[in-house]
Parts: structure tokens; sequence; C-alpha cells
């Protein structure tokens, strides 16, 4: 492949020793990323997402699709009525009662684009649409227009374009243009494209579509076949002017392109892609961990950029290599993207002003009383354990903004017993309000089991337990252990997180979260 081109409006830098363009960055983690089996958000959580989406950089949110549900309509208009500093974008298809919708939801934001979209290839009109190539094209244009004529900025896809003749696409592409578009962006809708083929599609259309230099050219791509950071950078390489992408690339099917990746990429071979972003770097991690906590989809390990392992080296020759000279191994900083170099040791001597540094260095500025929740309980925790390290801080702070701290029934105390060939016992005390109720239990499969029994028995909301999940969240024998679950309520599925150095206390917290999510919805 050869360097990137310059064929649209992407902005150029000239400091240094040559031009680089600005790669715009359009996020949907709000959107696509929603559509994530179970990664369903609540207003509160899409809300907290978006304003740190705003706060590190991205150019774009896509926060939703307002027609899909009053809740994507709500969720949508209140970002756009609230997140500063992005253009907040609606998703809509090419059907005048959509991008009625989306203008409803967005029209309030500083700056608002509406994004149309229609499929194209022909196996997406034969089947799905059951259109011809003329209909489509005017399906497109009348879309592009009655969106154009409520908004400025207008993007249009024709959905599955990686799979479109080269003839046709050329074709809408250009009639959308006209039609006023701004944004043109060619999504691999089925992860099904090389990165050679979106080379190839991307230089064709600045070569063939007469007005492609009147938008902005755009690529969109599904991670199916493990190709889609790849494909989006060879799409940049051949004139794409911007990415969309999402935090920990959490999409349909396999995901989407990853927004740390790829901005990541662009940055340290910046020598070779000549390009860059406008995100602040040192909030990805942040990012990637807030939406893990609020999807609860869990990042792995090894995930590039922000995974636990992208900066471990146990190998003794990666280590000596690491003291030597950092560079050896490392292609990137760890403090870069958000990580801290080494874990800082706190202990119960520590004061409040110590932990807010920390927690800012590592990517978390806290209101006073997030501050006040979270050192409370930071002090309970060292008195149960004799060093504090970073994995420890993240999670107390994300058991905060997550909202775990904030509840309407929570733990005033419990003790459990045990043993080979005993029933297990627990005797449990909760806060409701400002009544305390107090219940023991003498059943269950084990003590885990019994803390089921007993939240449900003093709440009197009947739960399924359908994942339960347990996972270290920090280092060490006394690591504190996380409890991801997932339960049913009236047919409904919840999600529930809960911190603590015991595995008994994380789960009664994980099951208050839940809980406290039905009420919520209740209430509402």
């Amino acid at each position: 492949m050869s360097q990137p081109k310059t064929v649209n409006d992407a902005s150029t830098d000239t400091s240094g020793s040559g031009a680089a363009r600005t790669i715009k960055i359009f996020d949907t983690t709000l959107r696509d990323g929603e559509q994530s089996p179970g990664a369903s958000m609540n207003l509160t959580e899409k809300l907290e997402v978006a304003q740190l989406l705003a706060e590190m950089g991205v150019d774009v949110i896509e926060a939703g699709f307002p027609i899909a549900s009053p809740g994507d309509f709500e969720a949508v208009k209140l970002i756009a009525q609230t997140v500063r500093g992005s253009t907040i974008c609606g998703l809509a298809r090419c059907s005048d009662q959509d991008i009625d919708r989306a203008w409803e939801a967005i029209k309030h934001a500083p700056s608002s684009r509406i994004h149309v979209f229609l499929a194209t290839s022909a196996i997406h009109r034969e089947f799905k649409l059951r259109m011809s190539p003329d209909e489509v094209v005017e399906r497109a244009v009348a879309g592009v227009r009655r969106a154009v004529g409520y908004c400025d900025d207008v993007e249009f896809s024709p959905e599955d374009a990686c799979r479109t003749e080269h003839d046709f696409l050329c074709q809408v592409v250009e009639a959308a243009i006209d039609a006023g578009a701004t944004t043109i962006n060619i999504p691999d809708t089925v992860g099904y494209a090389t990165p050679r083929e979106i080379y190839d599609r991307f230089s064709m259309l600045c070569e063939r579509v007469p007005n492609i230099d009147k938008a902005v050219i755009s690529t969109h791509c599904h991670d199916d076949l493990g190709m889609a950071v790849a494909n989006s950078l060879a799409a940049v390489q051949a004139g794409a002017g911007q990415i969309e992408c999402t935090i920990n690339g959490i999409g349909e099917r396999a995901g989407n392109a990853a927004l740390e990746e790829v901005v990541m990429a662009l940055r340290t071979r910046s020598d070779y892609y000549e390009c860059k972003t406008n995100i602040d770097t040192k909030r990805l991690v942040p990012a990637s961990r807030l939406v893990s906590k609020t999807t609860g989809i869990q990042v792995q390990r090894n995930k590039a950029i922000v995974g636990r392992n992208a900066f471990a080296h146990e190998s003794g020759i990666h280590q000596d290599g690491m003291l030597k000279e950092r560079s050896t191994y490392e292609i990137m900083s760890p403090e870069d993207v958000g990580f801290a170099k080494t874990d800082l040791v706190l202990g119960k001597h520590s004061g409040r002003a110590a932990l807010a540094d920390r927690a800012k260095t590592l990517g978390f500025t806290l209101t006073g009383e997030q501050l006040r929740e979270v050192f409370e309980q930071f002090k309970a925790l060292a008195d149960k354990k004799k060093e504090i390290y970073d994995g420890d801080i993240i999670a107390l702070v994300q058991q905060q903004i997550s909202g775990l701290a904030d509840e309407q029934w929570s733990l005033v105390d419990y003790v459990v017993t045990s043993g080979h060939r005993r029933s297990p016992q627990v005797e449990l005390t909760l806060r409701h309000g400002e009544k305390e109720q107090t219940e023991r239990v003498e059943q269950g499969d084990g003590p885990i089991d019994a803390a089921f029994w007993a939240v449900e028995k003093i709440t009197g909301i009947e739960l399924v337990c359908k994942d339960f999940r347990v996972r270290s969240a920090t280092l060490g024998r006394d690591a504190i252990g996380e409890v991801n679950l997932e339960v049913e309520h009236k047919g409904r599925s919840y999600r529930g997180v809960g911190v603590s150095t015991d595995s008994v206390e994380s789960t009664i917290l994980a099951m208050l979260n839940a809980i406290n999510r039905i009420e919520s919805e209740r209430a509402s």
C-alpha cells in the first residue's frame, strides 16, 4: 500500500518535519456498542459514558438510535442537552419518521449530526429491501434531503457497502453528496473485507466519484474476521478522514474497530500514517474500565492497549531488557494510555489528599461527596489489607461512580458459618432508607447460595441467577474479589456488580446492586 492520500477535508498540522492529517474519531459505543448482547445501559450510565467520551476528545458521539425505543430517544435527547465538546449524532433509517425523531432528539446540541443509512448491496436489495437499484438511490437521496432540511451536518451510510457493486456504490455516493451529505461512511457491515480490499475500495471511490472532495469519507469496520482495526487503518491510508469505532471494540457479533487501538496505532506509527487524532490518550484506560463496568463485558487480559497484560513483562529476558532500556520491549508508554508505571502502595495511614491525587493520576476526578465515600471504603479496606494497590483504588472508585455506593438497599452486617457436611447459616442485616432488617437463613448449597436466599427474604424480590462470575480485581492473596452476576426478575434480566476482599460480601453487594436497579426501574 502507498502512503496516505489527502483527498478530502481532513485538517492538517504542518508542525514538525511533515504535514499530519487530523482523523476524526466517531464513537458509536452508545449505539452500535450497546447492540452487543447483554450490553444495554440505563440513562445515567449512557450519560456518564458520553461525558467521558467528550472529555477525552471524541469528535462525534453517536448517542443512539432515537426511533428504536422511548428509552433510546430520551438518552440521546439528554446527552444532546447535557454533553458539550463533541458533535452529538443520532442514527436514522432513510424514512421520514426516523429522521424526524432523530432531529427531535439531537436538536438541542450545540453541534449535531443526523446519520442516515440504507442498504445497497445486491443481497440486501433483493432479500431485505426488495427494491431495485433506482429505488434505492431515490430513497437515499430523499432521506439525505430530509435530514439536510433539519441539520447542516448529515452523514450517509450505504449499509453493506463493502459487498456492493463498484458502479452502483459510486452512483449512490455521488447522489448522496449532491443531496447534501457532508460525510460518507463506507461500512464493512459484516466484517468480510480484507485490508487490501478496503484500500482498493476507498481508493476507487476517491478516484471515481467526481464530488467526493465535498464530503469526509468515513470507515466503519466490524471484526468478524478479526481485521476491523487493520481495515480501518487501510481506509485511512486510502484517504478516509473519519474512523467509526467503539471503546473496547464492543458491538454487534464480534464487535467493531476498537477506538483505543486505532488511536494508538495512528499515534505510535505517526511516522508511517502521517496522521493524528484529537484524543487525550491518557483517558483510554479509564474509558475502557468505565465501559467494561457499565456493560458487564470484561476486557481480556491480553487486550491491546488497555488489557491488564498490555504492559506486563514476566519473561526474564524481557525484564532484563526493560531494566536496561524500556524501549527494547515497549513501543508505547503505559502512562500515555492511562496506566500507572508502577503500583503506588497506599495504606491505612494515608490521607484523603493522597487518595484524591492517586485517583486523579489514574484518570478519575472525584467530587467532594464521591471522595468522602471512596475514602471511607478505602479506610475500611486498609484495615483488612496491609497494602493498597492501584487496582484496589480503581475498583473502589468505579464502584462509587457506577452508582453502587448510592443504594436504596445497602449492606449493614452479615455473619456466615459453613463447613463440611454442615448446612450453611447466614445472618444478614440490610438497610432500606432509615429502616434496618435482619434475617437468619439456614438453607442453600453453600454460603453463596445461603446469601442469595437471605437477600431475597429481606427484600422480598425473587431472583433467578443466570450468570455468576468471580474474578480478582487486583493481585495478591488479599486481593479484591469482583462478582459480576446476571439475574432474572419477572422475565427481565438485570446485572449486578460487587467488590470486596470477601467473596460472600461481594456476592451480597452484587445482588443488592441488581435489586436497586430493579427498584429504580419500578420507580421510574
